[in-house]
């Protein structure tokens, strides 16, 4: 399956009507919803990168953004959210593991 890119704004407004201290858990949480239901992905695991959650959470618990520009990938059984400005890093440890496991079998 080829990979599918999308960039939204989500709004997070509602996490306001949460008592203060649950603010910031509540926008995470909006916000996977958003991501399923606007990328059909049903069941798939959904990953939000380090500074995505950072920018959410940094005015504390109590102070989430309003709205927040994601850059969406869905790729085979998973989907990686990112800041939409974000410079997206894809992750290399797995590849190198493999490639490291495959050469100790051959041996």
């Amino acid at each position: 399956m080829a990979k599918l890119e999308r960039i939204y704004t989500v709004p997070l407004g509602d996490a306001y009507e949460t008592i203060r201290n649950k603010r910031a858990p509540r926008a995470v949480k909006i916000l996977r919803a958003f991501i399923t239901r606007h990328m059909k992905a049903a069941g798939e695991k959904i990953v939000l990168s380090e500074n995505l959650n950072k920018f959410i959470w940094a005015h504390s618990i109590q102070r989430p953004p309003r709205r927040v520009k994601v850059r969406l990938i869905k790729e085979e059984e998973s989907i990686r959210a990112y800041l939409a400005d974000e410079k997206i890093e894809e992750p290399k440890k797995a590849e190198a593991k493999k490639e490291e496991k495959k050469d100790e079998q051959k041996k």
